[in-house]
């Protein structure tokens, strides 16, 4: 058996809570103080939500050190097979509720959020697996629509952690992080038990750890590059990876695709005899306004149009998540005849409830100060253009923190049209880019006199809000911070929210 070494990927990205309280600089102050006294050593990655009682926040911190010695999200060996024979000694319990699978580039857990929610409206129990995380690991396995306890996880892990190491033990590889969670997610989703899971792959599709359910609707969301070094360089190459999430007669829910991604989608799907159901053909937004705190929305599904929908996010991209996660739904529920509409009221009551952190969410107002967890141009594109259309700033100042893995450059050409100026920066998690490396990029965009550099991201939040205040004529000033899931999570913590 090869040993892994330690890594701290695990610990990643953002954050799930909500608060309305509108912080001042000093709360940022404070922020950094907590976050830099939870994160540890500088290298570390940060975990800020804690559990209240040290009995069990000693519990949790030791299951996260026992994770911290696998594989992280970023080193794959990849495969199902170890996954597969954790299922098998687990005995499968992804095989004991239905399962809707989600894969694509952008949107995949605001698309899943919004599935849950009306799941839920229907009285079904939902467990959700999500990642990256905010705050805490326990984010990323839900129950009725709120992360499991950290007392529950901390016994999830236990129970299964014997047969954790009896695969270990088996296989070339030990099991990683995110394999362990997969197993973890099952478990608890089987143990609740739940209705219906809806799972989000990490990576890709094929090979992904979560690919060990047979989901009865496989949804893509909208596919771009990113994680070329391994998916595949073109979209076509990364939706051959990601079709591996179809199974053999389930229902194909697709996003608007490439035109080179929808023909690889459509081949597997035939292949697999899937029913596919595409946007723009079979569903799709019919029409969107902006409204106060979101957007107003009509939708056509699989069975005819439901009016009057507001949805409490903020941009096109969302309104499309929504279009797709209510197909999925009404796949779920085999709704595929026009005329067989699902209860207006309740799709409704559904779309209300759903909040997605991090997603163009307003944590701060005078100046207004709104994150957003874009870190692909694609992902950046789609930011850009709804914070233009929700906010209408007169001036936006962008703080920016990149992993050092993506297409910065790809990132801030999309961005570059709306910041007036930028504060580059760095967040906490060793696979940062260097705050230097980071500004040398956005001079070379923005030109030398619209970069401000600031590697502290407490430092560098104070310095936007300032730039956003610092002249009356600019009352309608604002900030956005974006870059990562990480930068934005230790944003929300900086800022109070959480």
């Amino acid at each position: 058996m090869s040993e892994q070494p330690p890594s701290s990927d695990d610990f990643d990205e953002i954050v799930e809570a909500e608060t309305d309280r509108d912080p001042d600089l000093a709360v940022i102050e404070a922020g950094s103080r907590t976050l830099r006294a939870q994160a540890g050593p500088p290298q570390a990655d940060t975990v800020p939500a804690r559990p209240t009682d040290p009995e069990v926040d000693q519990a949790l911190r030791e299951v996260e050190q026992e994770l911290a010695t696998r594989w992280g999200e970023t080193k794959l060996e990849p495969s199902v097979a170890r996954i597969a024979a954790l299922m098998d000694v687990l005995g499968e319990p992804q095989r004991s509720y239905p399962s809707i699978h989600i894969t694509g580039t952008n949107g995949k857990t605001s698309t899943a959020r919004m599935i849950e929610a009306l799941l839920a409206a229907f009285d079904l129990r939902t467990g959700r697996y999500t990642s990256p995380h905010v705050q805490s690991i326990t984010e990323r396995i839900s129950l009725d629509g709120a992360p499991i306890s950290h007392e529950r996880f901390v016994e999830t892990y236990r129970d299964i952690k014997p047969y954790v190491e009896m695969v270990d033990a088996q296989q070339d590889y030990r099991l990683s992080f995110f394999e362990v969670l997969t197993g973890m997610a099952y478990a608890a989703f089987a143990d609740a038990p739940v209705d219906v899971a809806v799972v989000e792959v990490g990576m890709g599709g094929s090979w992904d750890a979560t690919n060990v359910i047979d989901g009865s609707v496989a949804v893509v969301t909208p596919i771009s590059l990113d994680h070329t070094d391994r998916l595949g360089s073109t979209p076509a190459e990364i939706a051959g990876e990601k079709a591996g999430i179809i199974k053999e007669g389930a229902t194909v829910v697709l996003a608007q695709q490439p035109v080179d991604a929808a023909q690889v989608m459509l081949k597997k799907a035939v292949e697999a005899d899937a029913t596919v159901a595409r946007e723009g053909l079979e569903f799709g937004v019919v029409s969107r306004e902006v409204a106060v705190g979101g957007q107003l929305l009509t939708l056509r599904g699989l069975g005819g149009e439901y009016e009057e929908i507001f949805l409490p996010l903020y941009g096109a991209h969302q309104a499309h998540n929504a279009a797709v996660a209510l197909a999925a739904v009404e796949a779920f529920f085999g709704v595929s005849a026009q005329g067989r509409t699902l209860d207006m009221e309740t799709i409704r009551r559904a779309f209300a409830s759903v909040a997605s952190p991090g997603r163009l969410e307003v944590v701060r107002r005078s100046p207004t100060v709104v994150l957003d967890a874009a870190h692909n141009p694609a992902g950046a594109q789609a930011t850009a253009e709804g914070i233009s259309e929700a906010f209408g700033f007169s001036r936006l100042i962008g703080v920016v923190g990149t992993s050092g893995d993506k297409d910065v450059r790809g990132l801030l050409e999309a961005f570059e049209p709306i910041f007036a100026e930028v504060v580059v920066t760095q967040n906490s998690s060793h696979r940062a880019m260097d705050a230097d490396e980071l500004a040398a990029i956005a001079v070379e965009v923005f030109g030398d006199e619209r970069v401000v550099v600031e590697p502290r991201l407490d430092d560098a939040l104070e310095e936007a809000i300032t730039l956003a205040e610092e002249e009356s004529e600019f009352s309608g000033a604002g900030v956005l911070v974006t870059g990562s899931v990480i930068t934005v999570g230790e944003a929300r913590l900086l800022l109070g929210k959480g």
